[in-house]
Formats: structure tokens, sequence, C-alpha cells
């Protein structure tokens, strides 16, 4: 399908100093999963269960970053990013989660830093973007307490050894790593279940808690510390109440248990309503909203589309059998909304409302930035002249200024992502990045949309029309 031209911003839309970047993850690009004492992850064991990846495929060799990331550098100078985004590999680190720290996997990210620092680009610092070491699983990972214990020793490790980084994010998409993971099991570890997921959600917000404490406790003047939530608004299906009920529902599951906590100090109201039969919240101790309601620096929004929702029987009948993501909903696809090459809706409205809805909802909500934001195709079906992902971004782009028109307070925005990557489940076979890797000889060719971004980012936000 031929994308519409979209309505770009105008040159002043966004604020002076907005930061203009790109993102990418640890184990989506870097690869060497058995070098330098990197332990594995809860990905490269599930990764070898048969149909949980498509093709069978794991993170190993991905982009080769680990070996490549000079050429991966040049690439962000050239594109002219303010900023990077990248995530710091756990099991790099800590091969067995904890105990002593691994050198040569700090070498490599304080060269990393090194290098963006040496070229102006900002390094962004996320901590968990959802690779687990396996021991830590083994013993229980995010349904026990003592794992955010450990992420917040972590947190503290890295953040000694990397001086330099001014932007601290302490967790990427936590619904992914509980519900997508623990409840659904599209996702490592593969698990469905409804009490355990629902304590993997709490510790990992009391982790996120517990790391921003030990951060703060070193902080080095001008850090910031932060947390990035994927938000989709929950959009009833039809007028009935029945669809504005699962709506609701849905809205509790993929953002307010998470919003609520983290920016309002509360549990949602209706979490005893929706999950009830499912759990006792034993998980749940005196002090622990304090813990995760800790004051942000700023919080990192990821948005690709809203979630249309129609109310549907449980799928499991009995509630000591069902999941967490088992709440009575299914998801549709309403009449008239573009898709991607993924077959996700292109609805830019829903990036507008979701910040301007934060803004409303959260007095003093911290200065927000969009984190990722890009537009997926599969296999090689864009290869370079990616009009749809151009189109994609200069509409999303336009609905961040409407909200900074509104006064939402909205600091940067990254592209998801530099490099085409190992896409989780789908494997190799979806394509987020403004730059194609050709997997089998790791050649780096730059879309059309890398130049566009190039040309945006040069023009301060003012993007030339999409085709």
């Amino acid at each position: 399908m031929t994308a519409p031209e979209a309505r770009v911003p105008e040159a002043d839309a966004f604020p002076p100093g907005f930061l203009w970047g790109v993102a990418t993850s640890a184990y989506q690009i870097e690869g060497a999963t058995g070098a330098d004492g990197r332990g594995p992850s809860i990905w490269d064991t599930f990764a070898r269960v048969p149909g949980a990846v498509a093709g069978g495929e794991s993170g190993d060799p991905a982009c080769d970053h680990y070996r490549r990331w000079p050429e991966d550098v040049a690439l962000l100078a050239d594109l002219g990013v303010g900023a990077y985004r990248f995530s710091v590999a756990w099991p790099r680190i800590f091969p067995e989660g904890a105990g002593r720290a691994e050198r040569r996997g700090l070498d490599f990210y304080r060269r990393l830093v090194d290098a963006l620092l040496e070229r102006d680009i900002v390094p962004f610092v996320t901590l968990y973007h959802w690779d687990l070491p396996q021991a830590l699983e083994d013993r229980g990972g995010w349904r026990v307490r003592d794992t955010a214990e450990r992420f917040a020793d972590y947190a503290a490790t890295v953040h000694e050894a990397l001086d330099g980084v001014p932007y601290w994010t302490t967790l990427n998409e936590p619904y992914c790593s509980s519900i997508t993971g623990y409840a659904e099991g599209r996702h490592a570890p593969g698990a469905r279940e409804g009490h355990g997921a629902l304590a993997a959600v709490h510790h990992l917000l009391v982790g996120h808690g517990l790391a921003v404490a030990r951060l703060r406790e070193n902080a080095r003047p001008g850090e910031r510390v932060g947390v990035t939530l994927n938000m989709s608004p929950g959009v009833p299906a039809s007028p009935s109440p029945e669809d504005a009920a699962a709506a609701r529902r849905m809205d509790l599951m993929v953002n307010r248990q998470f919003t609520e906590p983290l920016l309002g100090g509360v549990y949602p109201a209706d979490m005893a309503d929706v999950y009830g039969e499912i759990t006792d919240f034993s998980f749940r101790r005196d002090g622990d909203l304090e813990i995760v309601s800790a004051p942000l620096d700023f919080l990192g929004v990821n948005y690709y589309y809203p979630i249309h929702a129609a109310a549907a029987p449980y799928a499991q009948p009995d509630p000591a059998l069902r999941s967490a993501y088992d709440i009575g909903v299914r998801t549709v696809m309403p009449d008239g909304p573009r898709t991607s090459g993924l077959g996700w809706r292109i609805e830019p409205r829903g990036l507008y409302d979701t910040l301007t809805g934060l803004a409303a909802r959260f007095p003093g909500l911290p200065p927000i930035l969009v984190t990722e934001n890009g537009y997926g195709d599969a296999g090689d079906a864009d290869h370079t002249d990616d009009t749809g992902r151009i189109a994609y971004l200069a509409e999303h782009l336009a609905a961040t200024a409407d909200a900074v028109a509104e006064g939402v307070d909205v600091r940067g925005y990254f592209c998801w992502s530099l490099l085409d990557n190992y896409e989780w489940a789908r494997g190799y076979a979806a394509r987020f990045g403004l730059v194609h890797v050709d997997y089998a000889t790791q050649a780096r060719t730059p879309k059309a949309s890398y130049g566009w971004y190039r040309d945006v980012i040069a023009g301060r936000g003012a993007p030339p029309a999409a085709p």
C-alpha cells in the first residue's frame, strides 16, 4: 500500500535542546553470546525451545555489534543523532546474575561510551532490556524478590563503571518482561502463570525503585534517572458497555498497573477486581509503594499502536489455572487504519492521546522522552526503499509535536531502530532498522529512511514531506 503524504511539524515545533536519537538493545544486536565470559540469558534458553522463535533463531550472531561497534558508531555520527539509547547485557556483566563482575563486559561498554562522547553523542543507557541471566531465572526469576535486589546491585556496578552517561533508564517495558514473558508465554522465559506473573510485575517495579536509590547514592552532577514503559491506549471495539469494560481491563494490564504505582504511588483500585481470583497479592510488602514511586527525572514512553479491545470469555474458566494475560478480552482489527508490513495498526493519534493523557492524569509528571517509535516490515520487503517507514515516522513526529503544542513536556524522540536486528520471537523476519543488515555478510546499507531522518535532525524537527 502506498502511504499518504504525512503532515509534518514546523522547525520550531520542538523545544530547544530536544534530543534526537535512535535506539537499540543488547540482545538484539550484539551477538557474541559466549564471548569474554558472558553467561547465558533467558533468551538464549528460550530460543532453543522448539517453536518458541520463528525459524529457531537466536540472538547470535544478530548484528555482530559486539565486534563491529566502531562501524555502528560511525553510522550514528553520520546520521547526526544527538543521543544513542542502548542497553547493557546483564549476563555480560554478571554471568551468574551476581557475584564477581566480568571486567571484559564492563570494558566493552566503557569503549562504546567513550566513542560516543568523542563524537558528541549522548549515551543513554538502559540497564534491563529483557535479558535476565539464566542463573537468576533458575532461582525464580522475577517471581522472587531476590532478583529485584540483585538488579539493584547490578545497576550500581554498571553505574560506577560508566562515567560520562547522563541518562540512566532502569527498565525497558516491564510489561513485556512480566506479562508477555511470565503470563502470555510469547517471550522468555515462556511461562503462562497467574500469581507468578503478577509477582514478576511487582518485583520488576521494586527492582526499579531499589536501583533508582542505588544510582542516586553515588550520582554524578547532571545525571538523570528514569524508566521506560511501552504504552498502548485501550480502545473499545464497539460502543457496548461490555467492550468498554474490556478496554478498561486491557488498559489496566498494559498501562495502569505500571503507571499508577510508578507515577501515583498507588495500586490501581480495579486490580483486585480483575486479578483477585488468581492472586492474593502476598508478594506486596509494607513500604513497597514508597520504593516504587521514587521521583523520576524523566519518563520514557515507547509507542507503536493502540489496542482495540472486545469482551470475550476467559480462555481458562478455572481461575486456579488462569494466566494473568487471560482477562476476558480479545483484540480486534478495526476497519480503516493502515497497517505496517507486520500487520500493526498505524494510528499516530494514539501517541498524542498517550502523551496528553499522561500529562492530564499525573500532575507533576516528569519530562517525557519518546524512547521508541518505529515501523516494522517483514523480511527484506522494504530493503532500502522504505517509504512506508518514512511516512510512519513523519506522522508520529507530527503527533508528538501536537502534544508539545498542548503543553506536554516532551524532551526527545528516539527512532526504533538504528539497525535491522533480532526481533525476539519473530527472529530475523521482522525489520525495523534505518539501516539494512545483510545477516549473511553483516553488511550495513542505509535505507531511504536513514537519509530522511538525517535531514529531520539537521533541520531540527522540520521533516521533508513523506513520499
